[in-house]
């Protein structure tokens, strides 16, 4: 059903948000002041005209925005953008009662992102690769991605080739491409048996010396080099398809400020350590003890540490699930410093230990500043100060926004 709207703000989505009899509508693409025609029912109507259009709407970058439900705002102009992100966190922190304004967002832009998880189907004779339509489950086929670093979008034809070896004919797989140091390194899930007559089409695919690894459900199909990130004064192997921060600037500005936090703590931790991306920039002045539920990426911190050759001080290292069984108040007794940075869920029961600890200084990471406002008001009833929070656009022209938190005892 066809029905006419005036926006009058961004949801925390993305979407503009109109009212009608007294309840929110919320309607894609659409910015404050608009006039919109909308179509469907319900609170989320489909955005069929921007009848007025206001002054911040811009020409988006991408040929697929609109269709490809990566991103969410390329059409906002940029200064309001940034300041609606920092609005994110700012009201995550007013809703726990946390009277602090956050600092400066740190700002990212297009052609920076070195991580990406694809999906693969079939479709008749052709293999899609691409993202997911906004709130359905069609994959959009890309030719583009403007977010991605220009070597990702370069080999997109190469990785769509491997992909139209491996795809099932029902079902989706996916690819997750980092562009490491040296190299794109590409790890394959199908969840399902690949012939070897596919393997090797794939292989003879990733020819491009571009590719330095290719993995397929956790087996080397190649490895031209061994793919490295330089983490500090580390070299890291990550694990085909382990987590790896988006954006290279981003990490770094978010080790910064953590590090410069910590950097008179002589023993800290570093818990949701992954494979080191805190714990190797610790260790260049402190012991660090680092917890994370991960095999793996726990196997590729001692690695790392160890070719260091010396230069970093003592990692130890724990395998454990923090959300069941947190590091304790009694275990953090000798830790001075504390990292960490969970999943979108937070760490509330880690929290809730951190409160009852002595640790002097605490540096709280986070995509997700609903999760992160919550821990932070654990601690800060505890006697925790907190200092600051400083927001990071790293997942640019989406709702998601990464947050750094300062504390003190």
């Amino acid at each position: 059903m066809s029905a006419t709207f005036i926006i009058e703000r961004l949801g925390n989505r993305g979407d503009g948000v109109a009212t009608a009899e007294g309840d929110s509508v919320y309607v894609p693409y659409a910015l404050p002041g608009e006039t919109v025609q909308t179509s469907s029912e319900g609170e989320r109507r489909k955005l069929e005209q921007v009848v007025s259009a206001s002054r911040a709407r811009i020409k988006p970058i991408c040929s697929h925005f609109g269709t490809c439900g990566g991103c969410h705002l390329q059409h906002l102009e940029r200064s309001l953008y940034l300041k609606w992100k920092s609005r994110l966190v700012e009201e995550a922190l007013e809703r726990e009662e946390l009277e602090l304004k956050p600092e400066p967002i740190i700002p990212f832009g297009a052609h920076e992102r070195r991580r990406v998880v694809f999906t693969a189907i079939r479709s008749g004779a052709e293999t899609v690769l691409g993202f997911s339509e906004r709130n359905t489950n069609r994959v959009v086929d890309i030719s583009q991605c403007p977010v991605l670093l220009p070597r990702i979008e370069q080999a997109l034809p190469v990785v769509q080739a491997i992909a139209a070896h491996l795809a099932p004919r029902s079902g989706a797989i996916k690819l997750s491409v980092v562009a490491c140091d040296n190299g794109l390194d590409i790890a394959i899930s199908t969840g399902s048996f690949t012939p070897e007559e596919a393997r090797q089409k794939a292989i003879g695919e990733a020819s491009d010396p571009a590719i330095a690894r290719l993995t397929l459900n956790d087996e080397m199909l190649i490895e031209r080099r061994r793919p490295l990130l330089v983490i500090g004064r580390a070299l890291v192997t990550p694990p085909p398809g382990g987590f790896v921060q988006a954006v290279q600037g981003a990490e770094q500005a978010m080790a910064a400020l953590v590090t410069k936090h910590l950097f008179d703590c002589k023993h800290t931790a570093d818990l949701f350590s992954g494979f080191g991306t805190f714990a190797l920039r610790l260790a260049e002045r402190s012991t660090v003890l680092a917890v994370e539920s991960d095999g793996a990426a726990l196997a590729t911190l001692v690695r790392s540490w160890r070719e260091a050759g010396g230069a970093l001080k003592p990692i130890s290292t724990a395998k454990r699930d923090l959300f069941r069984s947190p590091v304790t108040a009694h275990e953090l007794k000798k830790i001075e410093g504390v990292v960490f940075d969970p999943p979108r869920g937070g760490a509330q029961a880690q929290a809730t230990q951190l409160a009852k600890s002595g640790v002097a200084r605490i540096a709280a990471v986070s995509c997700n500043p609903g999760s992160l406002a919550r821990d932070l008001r654990i601690l800060v009833d505890s006697g925790y100060r907190l200092l600051s929070v400083t927001p990071i656009d790293q997942f640019v022209f989406t709702p998601h926004v990464e947050a750094v938190a300062l504390l003190e005892r």
